[in-house]
């Protein structure tokens, strides 16, 4: 497990969980995570900073930011692909959700 691994979900509504943990961390039990969702063009009332839009094999997806959350690492499965190409508007989004700037 790594930082910025992307893993898909049971869920067609959550197709994805990004993991943002450190991997310094990679021994606890849990991970943190944000669910990304595909972006469907209705998303007005979101902060672009907060959601930044992730291209996901072609594929306009938004990082739910606020609605990080932890899982058990047990319950990830293999991870589908690294997204840390988008390091930065990810470590952006979550500093501006936990610093506010």
């Amino acid at each position: 497990m790594a930082r910025f691994d992307l893993y898909q979900t049971r869920s067609p509504r959550l197709p994805y969980l990004l993991d943002v943990q450190a991997d310094l961390l990679s021994d606890l039990e849990t991970r943190v995570v944000i669910p990304v969702l595909p972006q469907t063009g209705r998303e007005a009332s979101h902060v672009p900073r907060l959601h930044p839009v992730l291209m996901i094999s072609g594929v306009a997806h938004m990082l739910m930011t606020p609605e990080i959350t932890t899982v058990p690492r047990e319950k990830l499965s293999k991870p589908v692909g690294n997204i840390a190409k988008h390091r930065d508007a990810i470590t952006d989004a979550l500093d501006f959700l936990f610093q506010g700037f």
